[in-house]
């Protein structure tokens, strides 16, 4: 695959290369050849992206069917109060991002 790196002055690299990035906790959606979607929630780790191949590395991974939807609820809302006491908890932003990714995967938008 070709690769650019590019900033506002100058291109710092032309060429091929495979794409590897970090993950943070984020929903994941798969579409299937047959048009299916499956839906992940995964909280980090490593995507590599090579010769038309994906391959994703990380750390925790739910299928949508896995997910307590209440236990993510309150999850979040202890994260949420964390983060009332103290805006600069990076344990609590964390655990927020999990619990928002567990609730999208799983189909809640609140």
């Amino acid at each position: 695959m070709e690769v650019q790196l590019v900033s506002p002055e100058q291109v710092l690299y032309t060429g091929d290369a495979p794409f590897l990035g970090a993950l943070a906790a984020w929903p994941v959606r798969l579409v299937l050849a047959n048009g299916e979607q499956v839906q992940f929630a995964v909280h980090g780790g490593f995507v590599e992206v090579s010769h038309n191949h994906v391959i994703i590395l990380s750390d925790v991974a739910e299928l949508h069917t896995q997910i307590d939807v209440e236990r993510a609820r309150a999850a979040k809302a202890r994260a949420e109060e964390a983060l009332r006491v103290n805006p600069d908890d990076a344990d609590a932003v964390a655990a927020l991002q999990r619990a928002e990714a567990r609730l999208c995967v799983a189909g809640e938008t609140n």
